[in-house]
Formats: structure tokens, C-alpha cells, sequence
């Protein structure tokens, strides 16, 4: 398994931690992995281990989340993406931008905001809505105390505490077991107070983050897109709820809304599909880049 290598990088607003996997070869794309909500860089290391060898792989935490600095709310989707513009114009071209969710909408962001840099773009189960969601106008997002993911357990004796409490619990029993190990290895840090570790990404800070899925619309972005992009969308059905993640939060029609848009759907995964089958992931974006 590769290690990679940390570094910290300034942000707009703080710090921003990132990793990296080999070093930038000529005419060869650098692989941007960008995570989930309430994710961390280190939940892309199965997908890194099953690249080709000697691939360059960036992987960020996103702010408020793993070891990057901590704002009072993630609830600003855009502003979360902004500290990664920084990152992409320190990296060498082109760039592969790869993203889970709401690391996809951040992703897209970026590619707007810097089209020159990338040669294709992957979207894994990207939270994206309908226009019509976004054009209807949302009220102020309310208050993460109230929101159920701020009373997430946040306490833990040991990473291996925290493995053994999720290896037998939906969703986390359908993981690869390798990134259920590395989801909870890296992403708890040593309690401030008492003994112990919590999470990196504070419960309070997730639920921020949810409450702000409508802040930023992507579909004012995918126009200026011109590259290649994938989306890779996971199971349609009814969901219970915008937690509901069994099936798929992605519009269908979302490739659609990019010039260059292909749609892939995998019908047998979840939204959790990098954590369920990191190797499909890494075959899929390691050997459909267009000509350099």
C-alpha cells in the first residue's frame, strides 16, 4: 500500500490539509480526489491502491473535515470549494477531477472557476438536484443542533472501538472492510479534553453541511464545462429522506446538464459506491481518459 506524503496548504480562511500519492510525470493528468460529507482525503487510499502504479493522486480534506482548519459552518458549498483553488493552481496540468458527492458539487465548482486546468471530470453520485429545486428558492437553513447527525456519537476509545461498532451496522456492513478500516483510522483525532478520540469532522459541522445542499446550484456551473465528464449515478428508488443513503440523491438528467456529459448508471450500489467498490472506481477512471 502507498503512503502518501501530508501536506498543509493555505486556504482562504485557514489551513487546508492535502495528500499526495507519486510525483507529476510529464503528459501524465494528476488525479484530484475530492470527498464526501463528513468524509476525509484517506477514504480514497483503496481507490489509490487499485490506480496504476506510480500514478499522482492529490487528495484534499475539505475544510472542516480531517486535519484542514475548522470554519463555525460548512453550510456555504461554494465557499468549501473555493479553498481548493488554491491547490489546483499549485498542481502541475492536466488535472483528473474526481468527486463523491458533495466533493462532486465542489469538483464542478472548480472546474468553472478553473476550466484550463482540467482534462476530465468523474462524478460519483454527485448531489445534485433538479433545476427546478435550485430555481424554486429554498428558506435559510436551520440550525445544525437541530438536525439528528449533531447528536452522531462523537467519542471513542480507539479507532478499532469505532470499527467494530460500524462493521456490523447499515450502511457501513456493505463497505469494503479495507475503507471502513481507513474511514475510521483517519478520521478521528485525540479529544481535546479527557481521554480518547473524536470525529474530524465535529457532528455539528456535518449537519451544517446537509442543511447546505441548496446554497450553491451546480447547474450555473456545468455550462462553462467543456471537458469530459462522467457521472456515475447508484440506485434509483423512493427515498425515505435526503439521508437516504441507499439510493441515489443524483438527478438523472445530470449529465445532460454538461456539454461533454456520459451517464453511468450502477443500479447495484449505493451512494456509497468509492467506499462499496473502490477497484471499479479505480478502473473506471484509470483507463477511460480521452488522448492527452
Amino acid at each position: 500500500m502507498p503512503v502518501p506524503v501530508e501536506h498543509h496548504l493555505t486556504a482562504p480562511l485557514g489551513d487546508l490539509c492535502w495528500f499526495e500519492w507519486g510525483t507529476a510525470q510529464p503528459a501524465q493528468p494528476t488525479y484530484l480526489l475530492v470527498h464526501a460529507t463528513g468524509f476525509h482525503a484517506r477514504c480514497w487510499d483503496q481507490v489509490v491502491a487499485a490506480l496504476p502504479a506510480g500514478a499522482h493522486v492529490v487528495a484534499p480534506d475539505l475544510r472542516g473535515h480531517g486535519r484542514s482548519y475548522r470554519p463555525e459552518s460548512l453550510g456555504d458549498w461554494a465557499a468549501t470549494a473555493d479553498d481548493l483553488i488554491p491547490l489546483i493552481d499549485s498542481l502541475s496540468r492536466p488535472l483528473v477531477g474526481v468527486g463523491h458527492s458533495m466533493g462532486a458539487v465542489c469538483v464542478v465548482r472548480a472546474a468553472a472557476l478553473r476550466p484550463d486546468r482540467f482534462r476530465q471530470l468523474y462524478l460519483i453520485d454527485p448531489v445534485i438536484f433538479a433545476p427546478e429545486y435550485y430555481a424554486a428558492g429554498h428558506a435559510a437553513p436551520g440550525d445544525p443542533d437541530d438536525h439528528f447527525v449533531s447528536r452522531r456519537r462523537n467519542h471513542w476509545a480507539s479507532a478499532q472501538e469505532m470499527i467494530a461498532h460500524f462493521s456490523g451496522r447499515h450502511p457501513y456492513s456493505g463497505w469494503d472492510p479495507a475503507v471502513l478500516a481507513d474511514y475510521c483510522t483517519y478520521g478521528l483525532l485525540p479529544r481535546l479534553q479527557g481521554y480518547g478520540y473524536e470525529l474530524a469532522c465535529p457532528p455539528r459541522l456535518e449537519a451544517s453541511a446537509y442543511l447546505g445542499n441548496a446554497a450553491f446550484d451546480p447547474h450555473m456551473a456545468a455550462a462553462a464545462i467543456t471537458c469530459p465528464v462522467t457521472v456515475v449515478r447508484a440506485r434509483n428508488a423512493e427515498r425515505s429522506g435526503q439521508l437516504d443513503f441507499s439510493i441515489s440523491p443524483t438527478w438523472p438528467g445530470t449529465a445532460s446538464a454538461f456539454p461533454n456529459g456520459t451517464d453511468l448508471h450502477w443500479t447495484d450500489q449505493s451512494h456509497f459506491i468509492p467506499m462499496e467498490v473502490p477497484g471499479r472506481i479505480a478502473s473506471l477512471i484509470g483507463t477511460q481518459l480521452p488522448p492527452a
